[in-house]
């Protein structure tokens, strides 16, 4: 008997990687399919930017930048969804534009979504601008005048064609700012824009870019911070629309779960086999 936990042990701790991951893999695709929800706690800088929105006028326009590419999807990708879907149940009128080429068409994708979900009707309810190089200087140009670099939408068709555009020149048109961040862009809005033209701005970022963008909501910079998967899974319950976030958790927990069993049954393997080994070696020692 002893004899066959030495060897369970032995079995244990020689686990092949390929099994791993697999099971790894098993534990995250599981709840997405059976579309598992998470309840999750509403955190106060979640909060304060759904009611940044929430705060809104239907006549009211806000401007999404979206930051990101296909390796923060699965984070950001949620909170544009949520904010749209936010967004267009208040009636309030969405400008978007990219500063990540590859965000393009994510972003294009979430917005025709939502936006056809509520039967918003594009040119008078929203428009794409779509990507412009230049960062800095299109943030700060566009508080003169956002034709100067925006002549025309993501169709190549001019912004005065549109109804929703011909009385918005730029950010005294703008109720609020939402960049969905993956690197600095969400500095640059902060420093650029809100800094010289007062802009509100609301930021959604990765999980790990929250801990280094709460300075700027404890110090009055931004009205509201969405951070990491979390952050979409909060938003989420707010508007009372699961989505991607609240599954994304459940998923997300799961596999922590997966992940500290193997980290315990690791270190139990371990101690086990190394007392197998002193037992052999005291045993030859008698010998």
């Amino acid at each position: 008997m002893i004899g066959n936990k030495k060897d369970f042990w032995d079995r244990i701790t020689s686990i092949k990687r390929e099994i791993i991951f697999t099971i790894i893999g098993i534990v995250v695709i599981v709840p997405i399919l059976l579309g598992i929800k998470e309840e999750v706690q509403i955190s106060p800088p979640v909060k304060s930017a759904y009611e940044a929105i929430e705060s809104l006028d239907p006549t009211d326009v806000i401007l999404i930048s979206i930051d990101y590419d296909p390796a923060s999807m699965p984070e950001l990708q949620p909170m544009l969804k949520a904010i749209l879907s936010h967004a267009f149940r208040k009636d309030i009128k969405v400008i978007m534009m990219v500063f990540w080429p590859l965000g393009l068409p994510i972003g294009t994708e979430g917005l025709g979504e939502v936006a056809n979900e509520y039967g918003k009707v594009y040119g008078e309810d929203y428009i794409n601008l779509g990507y412009r190089p230049g960062d800095r200087a299109v943030m700060i140009d566009m508080g003169r005048e956002i034709r100067h670099f925006f002549r025309s939408d993501v169709n190549d068709i001019l912004l005065d064609t549109y109804p929703m555009m011909r009385d918005i020149h730029n950010y005294n048109d703008i109720a609020l700012i939402v960049g969905l961040e993956a690197g600095r862009f969400g500095e640059f809005w902060i420093q650029y824009v809100g800094s010289r033209y007062n802009q509100r701005i609301i930021l959604g970022v990765t999980g790990v870019m929250a801990a280094e963008t709460y300075p700027y909501l404890q110090s009055g910079q931004i009205e509201g911070l969405i951070g990491g998967l979390k952050g979409a899974a909060e938003y989420e319950t707010l508007i009372e629309k699961p989505g991607f976030g609240l599954t994304g958790m459940a998923a997300q927990s799961w596999a922590h779960i997966a992940i500290v069993i193997f980290i315990i049954i690791g270190n139990i393997g371990y101690f086990m086999t190394r007392r197998k080994e002193r037992r052999v070696r005291i045993k030859g020692r008698k010998e």
